[in-house]
């Protein structure tokens, strides 16, 4: 598996095709951003779970600069859309079986009325979990439940972050299916609740950006962690050059 240990983060350098879903048992699937790390590096159980699992994929592109700058190596980013999309497909050609799980009752259904028309070969589980802070071991179990009585080859997780990625450390045991993915704001852009930043400002790298626009609060709301994140990058660099 092309991992890259990143401030002890594993973070994927290769591309998905490269991930034997049929083979695995668990394995969870993140992504790494700016703002994740700064969770991270505020809270332990955020970093314990981003750490542990399986593969970091990098939804924010600006976290592979620390790449570039210790080892001299670019890592292509992969968003969680990307990797939405490719283990769709990768279903779709094995007649398979996906789960999403989060966000409401009406989002879950538009995203399976979406589905079945664009990946009519896979069957479609889902479960609205209810919208609370933290989960209770009985909200667990249920989840649990609602999964493994489907028995899906994908789970999509789609809570806040980083709710979801703590979850689904927390709980990939306890679930029967092969890859476990955070995809978060999919789960909107995919119903159509909301829409996603252009191709174009997605290639230069500034989709981030466009969705300042959008949500205004989200921006104030992570400022601090991103603002974290690069003075961290810049001390790295400056240590660097100090060695040669």
């Amino acid at each position: 598996m092309p991992i890259i240990n990143l401030w002890n983060f594993p973070v994927f350098k290769g591309n998905l095709e490269e991930i034997n879903y049929t083979s695995r048992k668990h394995f969870v699937i993140n992504t790494i951003s700016p703002n994740s790390y700064g969770l991270a590096y505020k809270s332990q159980i955020v970093k314990e779970a981003l750490q542990k699992s399986d593969i970091l994929i990098l939804d924010g592109l600006y976290f592979g600069w620390v790449a570039l700058v210790k080892q001299r190596i670019k890592i292509n980013r992969i968003a969680g859309w990307d990797a939405f999309v490719f283990f769709s497909n990768e279903l779709n050609k094995v007649h398979g079986r996906v789960f999403f799980l989060g966000s409401s009752e009406d989002t879950l259904q538009k995203i399976k009325n979406r589905y079945n028309k664009e990946y009519p070969n896979v069957e479609v589980g889902y479960y609205s979990p209810p919208f609370k802070p933290e989960f209770t071991e009985e909200d667990n179990e249920t989840m649990h439940g609602a999964v493994n009585r489907f028995h899906p080859d994908v789970v999509f997780v789609g809570m806040t972050a980083p709710k979801q990625e703590v979850w689904a450390y927390q709980n990939k045991n306890s679930l029967d299916t092969k890859i476990i993915c955070s995809i978060g704001n999919v789960f909107d852009w995919y119903a159509g609740n909301s829409t996603r930043p252009g191709v174009f400002w997605q290639k230069i790298g500034l989709e981030w950006l466009v969705r300042i626009f959008y949500r205004p609060e989200i921006f104030r709301r992570n400022i601090g962690n991103q603002m974290l994140f690069f003075r961290h990058l810049m001390l790295d660099v400056l240590y660097l050059n100090k060695m040669d």
